[in-house]
């Protein structure tokens, strides 16, 4: 991989958190007014839909071990959505955003035990700075409620996620595998919205929240994130996800969401300071880039 394609990969996918940090300012008052499930299913059909229409002919490279392998990362993908709602109806926003950013530290544990991934000290080090930041910004007024249970298992199982699309995503389709992936989560998220009856967006902001979110903070975001992975390591992609906090963070306090505080301004440098360590090329990956004739100034 050359460093020109690393850092292409690390800016779409800040790209990735920028929307997903709007999508999260935006969802909190449209799933007041929306139930959380069925607020998911129209997301992730629509994004689904929306990526077949832009791309029919892709069915035809939808063969089944991306079928099954995409389906599987889709309803993984769609698990953690639910078990983070019931974690997040049961304890505080605080609580939930913390214990599910603990990704960050389960992702490269996952890979190591799976994938028999190396586990470098630079990452090592991002994992325990981004890992603090983030409880610098979670944690202000921390008080222990219960759904502890069902955000651990939304942490492992985004962790989960993580590692399985930078193992699957090298030798398959990227659009095609983000679709089906967008297929099985919205399964996911219909069993649980039908059995008390689907509810549409009840009006024009929420329908806005839904387009917004199933175009990019779920179609292109998620593409992105499969096209990212075949060239990235899992656990340097998990270490740039986590700063979506500092982007939802940025976004409320820009409209007037949440009080500027000192401490979550710190921990955001933390989190930006975690992933400059990791994305930083050594010399010596400037070295081997050159000897291969991909010098970076020359790109």
């Amino acid at each position: 991989m050359s460093l020109r394609a690393s850092r292409l990969a690390t800016f779409a996918l800040l790209g990735v958190t920028a929307s997903w940090g709007v999508a999260f300012v935006w969802m909190k008052d449209a799933i007041n007014q929306q139930p959380f499930y069925d607020f998911l299913a129209v997301r992730f059909t629509i994004a689904a839909l929306v990526m077949l229409a832009i791309r029919p002919k892709t069915i035809l490279k939808m063969n089944r071990a991306l079928l099954w392998r995409g389906g599987l990362l889709g309803v993984i993908l769609g698990v953690a959505y639910i078990a983070q709602t019931i974690g997040l109806e049961q304890s505080t926003a605080a609580i939930t955003g913390f214990f599910t950013g603990l990704y960050v530290v389960l992702t490269p544990l996952l890979a190591f035990v799976l994938l028999r991934q190396r586990l470098s000290l630079k990452v090592l080090a991002g994992v325990v700075l981004a890992t603090a930041g983030l409880a610098l910004i979670s944690l202000d007024g921390l008080t222990w409620d219960n759904g502890i249970l069902p955000l651990l298992i939304c942490a492992l199982l985004y962790a989960l996620h993580i590692v399985g699309l930078g193992a699957w995503s090298k030798n398959l389709d990227s659009y095609a595998l983000t679709v089906v992936q967008m297929v099985g989560v919205a399964v996911v998220c219909w069993i649980g919205a039908l059995p008390d009856g689907f509810t549409p967006p009840p009006n024009q902001n929420v329908w806005g929240a839904v387009v917004f979110c199933a175009l990019f903070a779920t179609a292109a975001a998620f593409f992105i994130q499969t096209w990212a992975q075949s060239i990235m390591d899992a656990s340097r992609v998990a270490i740039i996800l986590t700063s979506e906090v500092v982007f939802a963070a940025g976004f409320a306090y820009a409209i007037g969401q949440e009080p500027v505080k000192a401490l979550t301004v710190f921990g955001g440098l933390v989190m930006i300071g975690a992933m400059l360590l990791v994305e930083w090329p050594s010399r010596k990956a400037k070295r081997e880039l050159v000897e291969l004739g991909t010098d970076p100034m020359t790109h």
